[in-house]
């Protein structure tokens, strides 16, 4: 198991050199999209979308590597990224905590703290339901970081 871990971390730290290299390259070098002399601050949108986008591609592309190396899924690969918290959980969370809002039975006036027992329990469990139907409507519902193949069954979901 610890060697596993070791080797899941030497990816992470190729993915991270990945990363800061991608957007190194984007600000340095003879190709840079942005002047190099720029200062943070007065960068654009679309200049901070370059280096951004740049940096997540070279992490996921090094991570695609591990999967091929390794013979895994590509897709769960990426989503296991060893992060904490991992951001593939944090979306999925972030989605449902408005609709934590309407769970019955919680006085919101009080802080989690002054709960009684019954109520977190309340609580939990309704965060845990709606975190279990954004994950399978994430695993079934088509949408993925990866592209699908054109020659995918008529069967198969339609991406989002």
């Amino acid at each position: 198991m610890g060697e596993r871990i070791e080797r899941d971390s030497e990816w992470q730290e190729a993915a991270t050199a990945a990363s800061i290299a991608a957007a190194r390259k984007v600000v340095l070098g003879d190709d840079a999209a942005i002047n190099k002399n720029t200062p943070v601050g007065r960068l654009s949108d679309l200049e901070w979308g370059w280096i951004v986008t740049s940096a997540i591609f070279a992490w996921i592309a090094t991570h695609a590597e591990q999967a091929t190396v390794k013979g895994l899924d590509v897709e769960q690969t990426i989503r296991f990224s060893m992060l904490d918290p991992n951001p593939w959980d944090a979306g999925m969370i972030s989605t449902v905590l408005p609709k934590l809002a309407d769970v019955s039975g919680i006085d919101w006036s009080k802080p989690p703290a002054d709960w009684s027992r019954e109520t977190m329990i309340t609580f939990l469990s309704a965060a845990l339901d709606l975190i279990r139907q954004a994950e399978v409507a994430l695993d079934l519902g088509g949408g993925s970081i990866t592209r699908k193949s054109k020659t995918n069954s008529p069967n198969d979901p339609i991406p989002l």
